[in-house]
């Protein structure tokens, strides 16, 4: 769908498509260097990459129907992506936060990778309702239920509040905060000269 709103060619949308899908899991395994990345072994990833290629290079996706399937769709994949990086991370013998950076790294990293290589700034860095703050806490609750002995559990909570989390934040337009406007060297000059710090006593406002 990005390919298509860029004007990619046929190569553009491969290109763009399997970062997409298949960027995240990719930077995990070169990370964790652990073996041949998964992607690169199992077929099954670039088949159903390619697929999916093919789908959106054939059909305009992005109507109003689309537009909504692929939102649920991809509220899911988040959490089975999270957990697929805790679990792989834990496994290869690193520890809680190693896993939870891992596990949001394998979400988040290839659409991350996708709008870095075509000049955007990653849509991961605000304005997406919690993307990545959804894949944080489900690796976060992953690694909790890893370490407290019931792994099975925390791959189940992982999956299941994913969507719950994401599409909220969709539908009531949760957010985080952005960067705030506190001007303290403003405020220093307003206390009376005896208590302002060392330094500031000749200054006036700014």
């Amino acid at each position: 769908m990005v390919a298509r709103q860029e004007g990619l060619d046929l190569f553009g949308f491969l290109s763009v498509g399997i970062i997409s899908g298949l960027g995240g899991g990719l930077l995990r395994d070169v990370l964790l260097q652990h073996g041949t990345p998964a992607a690169l072994t199992d077929y099954a990833y670039l088949t159903v990459a390619l697929l999916g290629i093919l789908a959106s290079y054939l059909t305009k996706l992005d109507q109003p129907l689309w537009s909504r399937a692929f939102t649920v769709v991809d509220a899911a994949v988040i959490g089975f992506w999270s957990v697929a990086g805790v679990n792989k991370t834990l496994e290869a013998g690193l520890g809680r936060l190693p896993a939870v950076l891992l596990g949001t790294l394998s979400a988040v990293g290839g659409g991350a990778l996708r709008d870095v290589i075509l000049g955007r700034r990653p849509a991961v860095f605000g304005g997406n309702g919690l993307y990545a703050t959804v894949a944080l806490l489900v690796s976060g609750v992953t690694v909790l239920c890893w370490y407290t002995g019931v792994p099975q559990l925390g791959t189940g909570l992982g999956i299941a509040l994913s969507p719950a989390l994401r599409l909220a934040a969709v539908r009531f337009g949760w957010s985080l905060p952005g960067g705030r406007d506190r001007h303290p060297a403003a405020r220093l000059a307003e206390l009376p000269e005896h208590l302002r710090p060392a330094g500031e006593h000749r200054r006036g406002p700014s």
